[in-house]
């Protein structure tokens, strides 16, 4: 079996993303915590909670693609 060059850099980007995100959402999340009686609250948690479930997301994706293009598709 040969790997997908194409494919595993493809699943190499997706995981720099998920890295970058498993950074910023705890980051976005502590500010909406440390400034709970500004307007902008709930939007700053509610963003901070979409980028961490993106984070997860991604993580898994870019996991999957990692491994369709070391053992290939499944038939």
């Amino acid at each position: 079996m040969k790997t997908d060059k194409v494919l595993l850099l493809k699943g190499v980007k997706f995981i720099g993303y998920t890295i970058a995100l498993m950074f910023l959402a705890p980051f976005v999340i502590y500010q909406a915590f440390k400034n709970q009686g500004h307007p902008l609250y709930w939007p700053v948690l509610i963003v901070g909670l979409i980028l961490g479930i993106a984070a997860i997301a991604l993580g898994f994706y870019g996991i999957k693609v990692i491994l369709d293009s070391l053992f290939g598709k499944k038939k």
